[in-house]
């Protein structure tokens, strides 16, 4: 019913920027809140960022917050993460995931539904 595929990532140095996009088959006219998460090697999955159905609210894990922008373009049926100032402890294996007919900005990873394969950020210091 719902497919995720991530793509963007890629090897950028500290301070250089990066946008991800996810493309969600099956969350056609906002059917799904998105959001953004990392995993990095031998780290538990961890929340970055999620927006509403419509786009119109956002929230940012901490350590993102100010640097990282999350989007979503409804008509395409795409959203995206706009990774700003990299830092090297950025650099995971970032998913994007779909809260399938649920209103509320999950931050947890068991509250998702569906997930992407992942696209790998490294960030060179």
């Amino acid at each position: 019913q719902v497919q995720l595929v991530e793509s963007g990532g890629g090897l950028v140095q500290a301070g250089d920027s990066l946008r991800l996009s996810c493309a969600a088959s099956g969350c056609t006219f906002g059917s799904c809140v998105m959001g953004w998460f990392r995993q990095a090697p031998g780290k538990e999955r961890e929340f970055v960022a999620v927006i509403s159905r419509s786009g119109g609210n956002s929230y940012y894990a901490d350590s993102v917050k100010g640097r990282f922008t999350i989007s979503r373009d409804n008509a395409k049926n795409t959203v995206y993460l706009q990774m700003n100032s990299l830092k090297p402890e950025d650099a995971a294996l970032y998913y994007c995931a779909a809260r399938a007919n649920r209103i509320t900005l999950a931050t947890n990873y068991y509250e998702y539904d569906y997930w992407g394969q992942g696209t790998q950020v490294t960030v060179s210091s």
